[in-house]
């Protein structure tokens, strides 16, 4: 009888200690979860928050289903998606998403909003996944270092009104008309009632990042070498709060025009192909896909090289499900969504050649990270003109363009305005030696501001068909260079400079890209092929300058010497 009472108590506390282990299992798995909704839920900036109207947001309760959507999943199946989607960590379509759907600082973040004590040890202890992203130690950045360059300096002439793209206090009246006649985000989120007017009280630095930016654009540039609306602006790309999506129309592939709740916008280009995917070596350049992360690495590349001609572009993790077709009132994007046999959203729009369900594009389950370009100003405010480029390729399977056959092409070129006169030419000449670098054959076009006329920059848009091969370097491109034989002195000693040692390209363009939030952008070889075309470029240069004289190559245009710049004969 004893025995028999001793192994019931014996039976009993196994089972209590069974049931506190599993307790605890629980406890320990779900408070990982509770901490990152904390976070989530105190970091009304987190692009990552759910919808403000919560569960109304969701597709099984956003309308009505017609006999048309009949295909569409039932609730518990997109209510399964969403749960799933709202994780950080969902989304592993490639290497990258692994290691940017938490950043180091976000972490910080969240720890410090949810009182966690972090001792100095912990805060200096680099995380794994962003081991990737830590600048290797030095007293001062490569990068840092390069824009305290002399030659990253040069102060540009005085501007006068005719200068600047914009005058303050008249023609930015016109911008709450352009967006509508709403009034203005405040810090806190509502709207202001009053029409915005500059001529009041409200100063320049009150107004939202991306009209800043429209404001300092001038005859020389898109924006100054440090100005701190920049790295805002480029900190709005990834975290402002997207109200409206639409399809931009036009162009052969899917873009995405995105509005912001500071009714700022940009241009959406979604990820197609992973870092390592290399084009194919049958493919033409006319037909290859349109990479995110080149649109990403061109603007950095153009910056480094200081022409500052690429709008700013950063990358960005969206959700498909809350932040394109949850806010789209474009009814063709929206049928054009649906879920894959792998349960994943995915969608395709509406576009010339790839916009089909064989190209269609898919999170994983619903997050899919892309490039985001600042757009221009409103082309009713700052006309823009379209320019053919005189090297522009035939597009042709079977022809060749004139410049192909006839190796006296540039002396053609010189005699036709606006290359005969100005610097236009220097202009296209610094855009091939930019296209060069990236390995980008599709500079068909270009664009200039129409106030400016002819005497003005290259606006070097649309880069993303660049950085596609890493192991073939197109040596076609430069043949503008090699006919023309024409370089400004400041872009030739730049490209000395990056070509050194203690600058080095590829490593100022790796220094830079760890800044973007989709790092790694490029892979090494896409970086190391930089350096090897940089070479090839200053060997065009060299060869130039032997045959037709340094002074007939290179083209003044600095008022002072600076201590770095060298006779004809330096390389």
């Amino acid at each position: 009888m004893i025995k028999m009472i001793m192994f019931r108590r014996f039976r009993v506390l196994l089972l209590m200690v069974f049931l506190v282990a599993c307790t605890m299992h629980i406890m320990i798995d779900l408070l990982p979860k509770l901490e990152k909704r904390g976070a989530e839920s105190d970091d009304a900036g987190c692009q990552c928050a759910h919808h403000p109207a919560g569960e109304a947001q969701g597709w099984g309760k956003q309308r009505v289903r017609t006999a048309a959507e009949a295909g569409w999943p039932n609730k518990h199946t997109l209510r399964i998606l969403q749960d799933f989607s709202s994780e950080p960590g969902s989304n592993h379509t490639s290497h990258s998403l692994e290691k940017t759907t938490a950043t180091a600082g976000g972490r910080a973040e969240a720890a410090r909003r949810l009182g966690l004590a972090v001792g100095k040890t912990e805060e200096h202890k680099p995380l794994i996944r962003d081991a990737a992203r830590t600048v290797p130690a030095r007293d001062v950045s490569r990068l840092t270092a390069l824009f305290e360059h002399p030659l990253y300096k040069i102060d540009l002439p005085a501007l006068t009104d005719a200068d600047t793209l914009f005058n303050v206090n008249t023609d930015i009246r016109f911008y709450p008309k352009a967006t509508g006649g709403q009034g203005w985000q405040t810090d806190d989120g509502n709207e202001e009632d009053e029409e915005f007017t500059p001529m009041s009280e409200v100063s320049v630095e009150s107004y939202p990042n991306w009209l800043r930016f429209h404001i300092g654009i001038n005859r020389y540039e898109l924006y100054s070498r440090h100005n701190p609306v920049l790295d805002a602006l480029l900190k709005d790309l990834v975290n402002q709060k997207i109200t409206s999506v639409a399809m931009k129309s036009g162009g052969t592939q899917l873009k995405l025009i995105m509005t912001f709740q500071n009714y700022g916008q940009a241009l959406f280009k979604p990820m197609k192909q992973t870092r390592e995917q290399e084009t194919p070596p049958d493919f033409f350049y006319f037909s290859d896909f349109e990479r995110h992360n080149a649109e990403i690495a061109a603007f950095h590349l153009d910056r480094v090289l200081d022409f500052r001609r690429v709008p700013p572009v950063a990358g960005r993790l969206v959700n498909m499900t809350r932040e394109i077709r949850d806010v789209t009132r474009d009814k063709k994007l929206w049928r054009t969504f649906f879920i894959s046999p792998a349960n994943n959203v995915c969608f395709y729009g509406e576009c010339s050649y790839y916009c089909s369900t064989e190209h269609a594009l898919c999170g994983k389950p619903d997050q899919i990270e892309g490039s985001l370009a600042a757009f221009l100003p409103d082309l009713n405010l700052a006309k823009r003109k379209t320019w053919r480029n005189p090297w522009r390729r035939s597009y042709h399977k079977r022809k060749k363009a004139e410049w192909e056959v006839d190796p006296d092409y540039c002396d053609e070129v010189k005699q036709t305005p606006p290359y005969d006169r100005g610097t236009r030419l220097l202009d296209v000449m610094d855009m091939t030696i930019f296209d060069f670098l990236m390995g980008n054959m599709d500079r068909h076009h270009y664009e200039t501001f129409e106030k400016f006329g002819n005497d003005t920059f290259i606006i070097h848009l649309d880069n993303g068909r660049g950085f596609g091969k890493h192991s073939h370097d197109e040596m076609s491109i430069l043949v503008p260079l090699n006919q023309c034989c024409r370089i400004r002195k400041s872009t030739y000693l730049r490209l000395q400079l990056l070509a050194k040692e203690e600058y080095q390209l590829s490593l100022l363009m790796e220094e830079s890209l760890l800044r973007d939030r989709l790092t790694p952008i490029l892979i090494r070889p896409h970086l190391q092929a930089m350096d090897r075309r940089l070479q090839l470029v200053l060997e065009v240069l060299a060869a130039c300058v032997e045959k037709e004289g340094y002074n007939s190559v290179v083209e003044e245009d600095l008022v002072s010497d600076t201590s770095t710049q060298r006779g004809p004969g330096h390389r």
